[in-house]
């Protein structure tokens, strides 16, 4: 039986906070501002949708809609 421990995922580094959460969070928004979409964004980073997103909303850009929606 294979232990089901080995599958797991290694512990994602916590998120920067003060100055270096504020420079990262501009960097996520220059690659949206790109085009990038928060799900390419998210898979690059390993980070969730949410956590692109929140890091995004912080550093202030116009959301587009999302694709195939209108």
């Amino acid at each position: 039986m294979p232990d089901r421990g080995s599958r797991r995922k290694p512990r994602k580094e916590p998120l920067p906070k003060g100055p270096e959460r504020t420079r990262v969070a501009a960097e996520l928004r220059e690659l949206y501002e790109e085009g990038i979409t928060i799900r390419s964004i998210a898979a690059v980073t390993d980070w969730s949708y949410s956590t692109v997103h929140r890091l995004l909303t912080e550093a202030g850009p116009k959301f587009r809609l999302a694709q195939g929606r209108r």
